[in-house]
């Protein structure tokens, strides 16, 4: 009987001539492929937003300041930790990886290994919790009197915004009052402290101004929500209704207009006389009606039948 081949011989066959050119030729071009993917999405981004790792930029307030810096530390952490991960991996990887037949040497306990990877994340996970309660700490903080305070009252589909230091002569606080046609300006001073208490006459709304990197839920009465923050520049900011609230919710917009605290006292002044917020506000230099947002067209006769 003539020997054959053994079975694990059967199974080994030469290298085809040029595959392993070909298996390095795809490496090469998924490796490149990667690389102008990565290249073409931060094209679009400037170095100070690629270092941002997402954050937004153009907060306005120092709770948003603060808010910025506990991202940017917290990302860098991550950052941090995933390199000596992936470096401890790739380096199991090539330390141990197989070189023979021979079965490595087998152990059970390490108990230094086991207290690193123990103590470790504890440690990591109770420094972001000290700093994330330092910093929500600071951004809920409300001082006993505050410089400015603002009533906002929403509904569906609009803001009121009521000023209760100030009051008409009728005793009631002065308030803008957004309609269908008409975008609320709540008008606010810098480098001043201001309180928002908020209340609902309906449903679940929420206040946000973009620029502020924060916003807040607006609940039906009697539960009342409040936060306070130091505008630190002046200008227009939109300011949007962040709860699905109803029909014509994504048309539920105001603007903030934050001004000298020289203006403000003379916008309130002006209110206090019986003007409207138009014109208080070309009364103080401000254009008259919001810049940042437009009313909705209710005009429902103009669309025609298909």
């Amino acid at each position: 009987m003539v020997a054959g081949p053994s079975d694990s011989a059967r199974t080994r066959r030469p290298a085809r001539a040029g595959q392993g050119s070909r298996r390095g030729f795809r490496r090469l071009a998924g490796v490149t492929a990667g690389g102008v993917v990565l290249l073409a999405s931060l094209a679009g981004c400037s170095f100070k937003d690629a270092f941002a790792f997402g954050w937004p930029h153009g907060g306005i307030t120092p709770q948003a300041h603060r808010m910025y810096d506990m991202w940017i530390g917290s990302t860098i952490a991550a950052l941090a930790v995933g390199v000596l991960v992936w470096g401890l991996i790739f380096w199991c990887i090539i330390r141990y990886r197989k070189r023979g037949e021979q079965l490595p040497v087998q152990t059970r306990y390490n108990l230094p290994i086991e207290l690193v990877y123990s103590i470790v994340p504890f440690f990591i996970i109770a420094v972001l919790f000290y700093y994330t309660a330092i910093t929500e700490s600071y951004v809920n903080k409300e001082h006993k009197n505050p410089d400015a305070t603002v009533d906002i009252v929403a509904f569906k589909w609009n803001w009121q915004f009521q000023y209760p230091d100030s009051k008409d002569n009728k005793g009631e606080p002065v308030a803008t009052t957004g309609s269908s046609d008409y975008i609320p300006v709540l008008v606010v001073p810098t480098h001043k402290t201001i309180r928002f208490n908020e209340t609902s006459q309906d449903v679940i709304h929420s206040f946000w101004v973009p620029e502020l990197l924060f916003k807040r839920d607006v609940f039906p009465k009697p539960t009342t929500n409040s936060f306070e923050v130091t505008v630190e520049k002046e200008g227009a900011y939109v300011g949007r209704c962040a709860e699905l609230c109803g029909t014509y919710h994504s048309q539920m917009n105001f603007e903030l207009r934050a001004v000298s605290w020289t203006d403000y006292q003379k916008f309130l002044q002006d209110k206090q006389k019986g003007m409207s917020t138009p014109a208080a506000l070309s009364d103080i230099g401000q254009a008259p009606y919001a810049t940042t947002t437009h009313p909705f067209n209710t005009d429902r006769t103009s669309r025609k039948a298909s």
